[in-house]
């Protein structure tokens, strides 16, 4: 019986075609990829001697930045001029730092397109390696045009801003509001519930001693204006505490006496400043934050003792309110509801500063303020676009 005989190994030319068609297969879906990426996908490449060069662009070029693909690369270094000069370092720091560590590169920044005499955002996202030999750093990515979103963005900032300015301005207007109320309150009704007092005890000298139901009225009618000048005096403070026309210092010290006989918890109150240069509305909007961060403990914390500290430094004064209660868990800090921590976070930003929630050692919250001591500056949009309270642990 005869062995079967092996098959011919295949020539290279009969191989030939088949490689080619591979090939071919090949570089059509790579260029239907490309078709359908939004954007510009690149090749870039930085030499050793600083000269840089564009070895692939695809058709989008011209649809993203204004220049065929074939003149960008016969003219690499007009990319870096079609850039605004102010976010041209920028784009160099980018660069540096991506080819210095190997990482990517992920860069925003706006260049002028000349063909539509506009300015739009690009975003180039890429991916280095090294050529051999070369001392060449090649990155291989997409650029795309992120103009929607990011002027979708700017004009958010720009709506916090001025949501931001109008809030402060509300509680501006609103404390100025409180001070005239608690005024009037204190000296046109204040004043007429004491001259009432003063003409009803005139009155009672003058009633029969003998007429027991008049005096009884006359004494009942005398309890009840106290009690009325009593509220009054409870309300005006309420409305702004006249402590305040002694300085913050004497406020917050008046204050922490106020809670503590009011909520039964021990307050301690320590500052070693005699008094603090403050505008006025800048003291009664730290007084509010004070105010509120308390009224939350008495509601929330289940404390027994509160700690008040009050110090400044030589650009920052410094608040700290610290309690030993059961805490904030973070759900409580998200909750649509928590108007009251919204409202302090936005007072000190109002201040051109910063409320920062942490836990206290062995348990509780640390409120801590801090404000700038110079009179406050409207907040830029850059600066809002974080969130208003920072949480530490």
């Amino acid at each position: 019986m005869s062995k079967p005989q092996s098959a011919a190994p295949a020539s290279p030319d009969a191989e030939q075609p088949a490689i080619v068609q591979a090939l071919q297969q090949a570089q059509a879906r790579f260029d239907a990829i490309v078709r359908n990426t939004p954007g510009l996908v690149y090749q870039f490449e930085r030499r050793a001697d600083g000269s840089v060069a564009f070895p692939y662009l695809s058709d989008g070029c011209q649809a993203l930045l204004g220049v065929p693909a074939a003149e960008l690369q016969a003219q690499p270094e007009r990319f870096f001029e079609l850039i605004l000069e102010e976010d041209r370092k920028s784009y160099l720091d980018a660069m540096q730092a991506s080819a210095t560590s190997l990482w990517s590169w992920n860069w925003e920044g706006r260049i002028w397109v000349d063909a539509w005499k506009d300015v739009k955002w690009i975003n180039l996202r890429c991916t280095p390696h090294v050529l051999a030999g070369a001392g060449t750093v090649r990155w291989e990515g997409i650029m795309t045009n992120i103009t929607e979103s990011k002027l979708e963005q700017l004009e958010v900032r720009q709506s916090r801003a001025r949501l931001a300015e109008l809030t402060a301005h509300i509680e501006t207007v609103k404390e100025q509001e409180r001070t005239r109320i608690a005024r009037e309150i204190h000296d046109d009704l204040g004043g007429n519930l004491t001259a009432i007092k003063m003409a009803l005890a005139m009155l009672s000298r003058r009633l029969p001693e003998e007429d027991a139901a008049l005096h009884e009225k006359a004494a009942y009618v005398d309890a009840l204006v106290d009690r009325t000048i009593d509220a009054v005096h409870r309300i005006s403070l309420d409305l702004r505490p006249s402590i305040l026309d002694f300085g913050l210092v004497a406020a917050l010290e008046w204050q922490a006496r106020e809670f503590g006989t009011q909520a039964g918890i021990e307050v301690s109150f320590d500052s070693a400043l005699r008094e603090i240069a403050l505008d006025p509305d800048r003291a009664s909007a730290l007084f509010r934050i004070v105010q509120e961060a308390l009224n939350n403990i008495a509601k929330h914390a289940r404390a027994s003792k509160v700690a008040l500290q009050l110090g400044r430094t030589r650009h920052y004064i410094n608040l700290k309110i610290s309690d030993n209660g059961r805490g904030i868990a973070p759900a409580d800090r998200a909750k649509p509801q928590s108007f009251g921590l919204r409202g302090m976070a936005e007072r000190a930003r109002a201040l051109n500063g910063t409320l920062t929630l942490s836990h206290a050692p062995g348990g509780g919250t640390v409120v801590a303020i801090k404000i700038k001591r110079e009179t406050a500056v409207p907040p830029s949009p850059a600066a809002l676009g974080g969130a208003t309270i920072s949480n530490t642990t």
